[in-house]
């Protein structure tokens, strides 16, 4: 192993770096605490990793300062716990003038594969002269855990696939707001091409059947290697048709008892408290998320309906048939991993009346906004009902503004306590979204 270990470090070190398109992450490195980037498989975690190695190597690094492994790497797949430690003995044996008396920058991609890694990065952090960078597709890196077990020594920001602003800019278009109708149009053309592609890197710019066939292979991947693998789910048939069944309904209400039904209508002998688990996991994986009710009750927020999204809108249609999902959920979507991308606590909202608002977002200044979706408001009926129950939500919380993103319509519509912004999609994602957040 130790052998190996050096073969792929010096591999790296001569290898070409791929730096693909710059990502709006902003990060701030802290001394004595290692960087971590958690995300879906195939967001571009990896590629941000080369990003920093660039600019590191552009400032003076040597190449031989830089320590690079990737776990995922098949020829790993029997390192054990205890081999961790031999990452570094590789590399200091190659380089042992090196040790203490210089900075080495490691960077340990989907190190979450291997169990205990955290008292590793925790033991290299104090002892060693090292500033260390981490990637993994598991949110549980995230969580209170890791910095118990690190003793705080971790800082963690999310990367997910492209934006809006990250699509354009990989085409060099500017991603600010259109100046002239030409500059408008090239944004909205751009958009167009965005919403059939998605924002995972890989794809774009790829033939339909090829995009469908790579969105499959992700599909698969996060679902046996993230979960079924990870969990030793035993009943793996059961995933999968629960996973296409929320894509099917995304942007929609689901109950734990629906779910629960619809599976043993297959056949599938599974527990509601199984299902319950598979989702929080598929939101661990970064592959759906789920949004509650607005509610200063936690257990009624908790019981009620929930509200379900992917992480990607173009990988929807490509593992779905398409029958349920619509361009309305499917632009609801993108609106979702905007504010999802933003922070803020996201919930949807229902009035006294039972009309529903799309988005509540609550920032940590327990400021609230509103935001509704809907394709067009061209049909009088439409307007009428997605105004009045803007309206009606604004009234309830005291809120004298709220939004509506459409796919191309911009005005402002005024009732009676404030105004109601009528927004495109396209300039929403370009900047537009709630000042507080």
């Amino acid at each position: 192993m130790l052998q190996l270990l050096k073969e792929i470090i010096l591999d790296t070190q001569n290898g070409r770096l791929f730096t693909g398109t710059h990502r709006r992450l902003e990060v701030t490195t802290v001394n004595q605490k290692a960087t971590i980037i958690i995300g879906v498989r195939r967001c571009g975690k990896s590629t941000w990793l080369n990003q920093v190695i660039e600019r590191l190597i552009s400032e003076g690094v040597s190449k031989e300062n830089i320590l690079y492994i990737n776990f995922f790497d098949d020829r790993l797949s029997l390192l054990n716990p205890g081999g961790l430690d031999k990452v570094l003995e590789a590399y200091y044996t190659i380089y042992p003038e090196k040790k203490i008396q210089e900075k080495v920058y490691c960077f340990f991609d989907e190190i979450q594969v291997i169990h205990g890694w955290e008292a590793f990065v925790d033991r290299v952090l104090r002892n060693e002269n090292c500033e260390i960078y981490l990637t993994g597709s598991s949110a549980k890196m995230l969580s209170k855990e890791i910095a118990t077990q690190m003793r705080g020594r971790a800082l963690s920001w999310e990367l997910f696939p492209f934006s809006f602003c990250e699509y354009m800019s990989h085409f060099n278009i500017g991603n600010h707001l259109p100046a002239t109708s030409q500059q408008r149009h090239r944004t909205q053309n751009a958009f167009g091409n965005f919403s059939e592609q998605g924002g995972f890197p890989e794809v774009i710019g790829m033939d339909k059947q090829m995009r469908i066939k790579i969105h499959q292979e992700y599909v698969n991947s996060i679902l046996f290697r993230d979960l079924i693998e990870r969990y030793d789910i035993s009943h793996p048939r059961a995933v999968v048709d629960l996973a296409r069944r929320l894509l099917e309904n995304v942007s929609s209400l689901y109950t734990l008892n629906g779910l629960t039904n619809y599976l043993q209508s297959l056949g599938h002998k599974v527990p509601k408290s199984s299902i319950a688990d598979y989702i929080t996991w598929f939101e661990d994986a970064y592959f759906l998320f789920t949004v509650r009710l607005f509610s200063a009750s936690y257990g009624k927020s908790n019981a009620n309906p929930k509200k379900i999204y992917s992480i990607d809108h173009a990988m929807i249609r490509s593992v779905t048939s398409g029958i349920l999902v619509n361009s309305g959920h499917l632009l609801e979507n993108i609106v979702y991993v905007a504010l999802r991308r933003n922070k803020g606590d996201i919930y949807y909202y229902r009035t006294a009346a039972s009309q529903e608002i799309d988005f509540l977002i609550q920032d940590q200044n327990q400021k609230l906004n509103l935001i509704q979706v809907c394709e067009t408001l061209a049909n009088p009926v439409t307007r009428q009902r997605e105004t009045f129950s803007l309206e009606s939500a604004m009234n309830e919380l005291g809120l004298s503004d709220a939004m509506i993103v459409t796919r191309e319509e911009s005005e402002q519509i005024t009732v009676k306590n404030g105004k109601i912004t009528v927004i495109p999609i396209w300039k929403f994602l370009l900047g537009n979204l709630p000042e507080s957040l």
